[in-house]
C-alpha cells in the first residue's frame, strides 16, 4: 500500500497542476478579453467632427451616472452635453419629494400638466433645500465624475442642470457654473431669457467663472434671437438646435440656417442636431432622414470649414417598435459617420 501513495500523490498533483494551469490560462483568457473590452472605447469624431449626445436623449431609461455612463458607451457617443440630475444625484442633492417625470416640450395644443397647491408647497421648499445645498456642496463629487467619463473615453463638453433660471440665486448658478468646470466642459445651456436683463446676469456671472452660457431655443428661433445676449458678454454663447430652427418655419430656410452657422460658428459652443418637419410640413419630429433638417449639408459645412464646436444629438422622435434610446442614438452617430466618412 505504502508502494502506491506517491504513485496517487504523484497523481493528485499532476491533476492539481493541470487544474491550475487550465485555471490560469482561463483568468488569463477573461484578464484579456477584459482589457480588449476596456481599450474599445467609445469614438463618434468623424472626419473632424465631433459628434455628441445630449444626455436627455436617454430620458426614458434609468438614470444614475453610472446607467447614463453606460448608455454613451454602448451608443458609440465620445463627448456629451450631460443632463444635471445624474452628476447632481451623485454628488448628493436632496431627494425630491414630489418628483415629476422630465418631458419635453408639449404637444402643440396642449399645456403642461399642472401642480396642486400642496404640491407648489412642497416644491417649493424642496428648491431652497437644493439651494442650500448647492450652495455649500463640495466639487469632489463632479471631478470623480468626469474621471470616471474620462477613463471610458467620453468628453464632458457642455453641462445643463437646472440651476440657472431667474429665481435661482447667484450662488446657485456660480455652483453650476463651478460643477461644469469640475466636470470639464466648456459651457452650460440653458434657454435663451426672455428678460435681457437674465442674460446680462448670466453673462456676467460666466465672465466671472470663465465659462460659456450656451442659449438654447426652439421655434422661436430667428437669424437675430441671440444678438441682444451675444452683445452684451464675450461669454454669452449658442447653443444652437437646428432641427427646432427648421421646425419654425417663416424666413427660416436651409439656406438662411448654413448662413447662421457660418456667421455666428465663432459664437457658437454646441449645437443640436434632430430631423423636423418644416412648419408647412408639420414640424414633427422624425427619424434621421425623414424630415427637413438638413443633415447632410449642416455637417458637411461643419467638415469643410473644420468648426470645433460639436454636433448634440437629441433624440426626440418616437423610439419605433422594438428598439430603445440606445439603438437609436446609436443609429444616429451611424448616419451621420455615413455622411461624413461614407
Amino acid at each position: 500500500m505504502s508502494t502506491h501513495l506517491p504513485k496517487n500523490s504523484s497523481r493528485r498533483q499532476f491533476l492539481l497542476s493541470g487544474s491550475l494551469a487550465t485555471m490560469g490560462l482561463f483568468l488569463a483568457g477573461k484578464a484579456n478579453a477584459s482589457s480588449l473590452l476596456l481599450a474599445a472605447k467609445p469614438d463618434s469624431k468623424f472626419a473632424g467632427v465631433q459628434i455628441g449626445a445630449i444626455t436627455y436623449s436617454y430620458r426614458s431609461l434609468p438614470g444614475s451616472i453610472e446607467q447614463v455612463l453606460q448608455y454613451c458607451i454602448d451608443s458609440n457617443i465620445s463627448a456629451i452635453e450631460l443632463m444635471g440630475d445624474a452628476a447632481e444625484d451623485f454628488a448628493g442633492k436632496p431627494k425630491n419629494p414630489n418628483p415629476r417625470p422630465m418631458m419635453g416640450p408639449p404637444a402643440p395644443g396642449q399645456a403642461r400638466p399642472q401642480m396642486t397647491d400642496e404640491q407648489r408647497a412642497k416644491m417649493a421648499a424642496y428648491q431652497k433645500e437644493v439651494a442650500e445645498w448647492r450652495a455649500s456642496v463640495s466639487m469632489d463629487k463632479f471631478k470623480e465624475v468626469k474621471k470616471m467619463f474620462d477613463k471610458a473615453g467620453i468628453d464632458i463638453y457642455a453641462f445643463k442642470p437646472n440651476a440657472l433660471g431667474p429665481n435661482n440665486t447667484d450662488a446657485e448658478v456660480e455652483y453650476a457654473l463651478k460643477a461644469a468646470k469640475a466636470l470639464g466642459a466648456k459651457s452650460v445651456t440653458i434657454e435663451l431669457p426672455t428678460d435681457p436683463a437674465q442674460s446680462q446676469r448670466l453673462g456676467d456671472l460666466g465672465a466671472k467663472h470663465k465659462m460659456y452660457i450656451g442659449y438654447h431655443l426652439h421655434t422661436t428661433a430667428t437669424d437675430t434671437a441671440w444678438d441682444v445676449a451675444l452683445g452684451q458678454s464675450p461669454y454669452n454663447s449658442m447653443n444652437l438646435d437646428c432641427g427646432h430652427y427648421i421646425a419654425a418655419g417663416g424666413n427660416n430656410t436651409t439656406a438662411s440656417l448654413l448662413k447662421l452657422i457660418e456667421s455666428k460658428a465663432d459664437r457658437i459652443t454646441s449645437m443640436h442636431i434632430k430631423d423636423r418637419k418644416n412648419k408647412d410640413n408639420g414640424g414633427q419630429n422624425q427619424v434621421w432622414g425623414q424630415g427637413n433638417t438638413p443633415l447632410k449639408e449642416i455637417l458637411t459645412l461643419m467638415k469643410e470649414k473644420k468648426y470645433k464646436f460639436p454636433a448634440t444629438i437629441e433624440l426626440e422622435y418616437d423610439i419605433p417598435a422594438g428598439s430603445d434610446p440606445v439603438s437609436e442614438v446609436k443609429k444616429c452617430v451611424a448616419y451621420a459617420k455615413n455622411i461624413l466618412v461614407g
